[in-house]
């Protein structure tokens, strides 16, 4: 092969894998639901027949699959994410999503089971019904630990990853987000007081929180549960007796396998 023809090579290479990548990010917020070909090839300024080609390369590898005549992210694509994201925390998803599951049967609640990464949460699992509040989070997801009640209610039971989240700024997302240190400080020891935390509009307007840890027998969180609805719509007071009380129960389920932890659990 020639050196020309070795240059030509790399160069269709690098466009195969650059109109892969533009077709990925180009589900959007419709990467659950399914896109269609001629929508992803208009948001990618590909042709059709260009975007089906490379839509179906992807599907013989996993990373996408059919929805009817449409397409959407395939199972491969969230196993990677979750290694990237979550790393590790297959052991925590198995061992706790029947506790999550007692937690959205009894609330009926969209609920929640994440782990902090860095100063961030990351979501392992999500529980909803068809009418649970829209409640924009989702597996493998990220978002800053101060902002959620998820996040604080682990950074109140971690104190190096506390440390992490006030060592830099604080992204504000709404007008209630706590974007100071010192009053984060104060949220987290209210919050180890209560053994829950609340987001009452500080993630998203209109969205409001109640979470509760599992922790380890050292006390420190390894994850946490939580449910989430409209504000105005979900009692999260009311509710937070339930959350905390089947976070215990998932805290002593995680304590018993402690002696396993080395064999796949984290």
């Amino acid at each position: 092969m020639t050196t020309a023809s070795v240059a030509s090579q790399a160069r269709d290479d690098r466009a195969a894998v650059d109109k892969a990548v533009s077709l990925l990010l180009a589900f959007g917020d419709r990467a659950s639901s399914g896109v269609g070909v001629s929508e992803l090839a208009r948001r990618t300024q590909l042709s059709k027949s260009t975007a089906h080609r490379v839509l179906g390369m992807l599907e013989r590898n996993g990373v996408v699959e059919r929805v009817g005549t449409d397409y959407r992210l395939g199972e491969r694509l969230h196993e990677l994410g979750r290694a990237v994201y979550a790393p590790g925390h297959e052991g925590v998803r198995d061992l706790l999503l029947p506790y999550l599951t007692d937690l959205y049967d009894l609330t009926r609640h969209t609920a929640h089971l994440a782990v902090l990464h860095g100063a961030d949460v990351v979501y392992l699992a999500k529980l909803y019904g068809h009418r649970s509040a829209l409640v924009p989070s989702r597996i493998g997801g990220r978002l800053p630990a101060h902002a959620t009640a998820v996040g604080k209610v682990m950074l109140a039971y971690d104190p190096k990853a506390a440390a992490q989240a006030t060592s830099g700024p604080l992204t504000r997302f709404t007008r209630r987000t706590i974007t100071d240190a010192g009053a984060l400080s104060t949220e987290l020891d209210r919050i180890r007081r209560l053994g829950v935390a609340f987001d009452d509009e500080e993630s998203r307007p209109g969205l409001s929180c109640v979470a509760a840890p599992v922790l380890d027998r050292a006390g420190r969180a390894v994850a946490a549960l939580s449910i989430a609805g409209r504000r105005g719509h979900i009692d999260t007071q009311r509710l937070s007796t339930d959350v905390r009380r089947i976070a215990a129960a998932a805290s002593q389920a995680w304590a018993r396998q402690a002696p396993r932890r080395g064999a796949g659990l984290c």
